[in-house]
């Protein structure tokens, strides 16, 4: 092996070591990509939109993530059966979910199903709304009629 083939080596190993102990994923085998979700926007107890959403779940460097990875049926419904129980519904925007939500709804059923310190974090990737509706309107006087 020559002298470059081997600096690039040790530099790669040095940044994957680097990365792991950042907290981040050394590589994309330490990722669960779910396949996308349908997730309902609810207003006033009526599905005024779906919203496909796509998530990620970041695995612990040390974890088995082929194992975890074969849990990600687990993982989508565990995130249907929460939006269904309190939809991500932002009242601001009929055409996205809420974040923020679907992260802490998420998070404790990621640990439960990938083990204690397993997972390490639930990122939204994509939001795509199935239809595009109109965003409610602020309350307020109503312009006369």
């Amino acid at each position: 092996m020559d002298r470059r083939a081997f600096l690039v080596l040790g530099l790669s190993a040095v940044a994957a070591s680097a990365r792991a102990a950042e907290g981040r994923p050394a590589t994309e085998e330490h990722l669960v990509n779910l396949a996308p979700v349908a997730l309902p926007v609810v207003v006033g107890g009526r599905v005024v939109n779906y919203v496909f959403v796509t998530v990620r779940i970041d695995l612990d460097a040390n974890v088995d993530a082929a194992k975890v990875r074969d849990k990600e049926p687990y993982f989508r419904d565990a995130l249907v059966r929460a939006a269904h129980r309190t939809p991500f519904t932002l009242a601001s925007d009929h055409n996205r979910i809420d974040e923020a939500k679907l992260k802490a709804a998420l998070w404790p059923e990621a640990v439960r199903i990938a083990g204690p310190g397993a997972a390490k974090a639930v990122v939204v990737v994509s939001q795509q709304a199935q239809h595009r509706v109109a965003n409610p309107r602020p309350a307020g006087p109503q312009p006369p009629r």
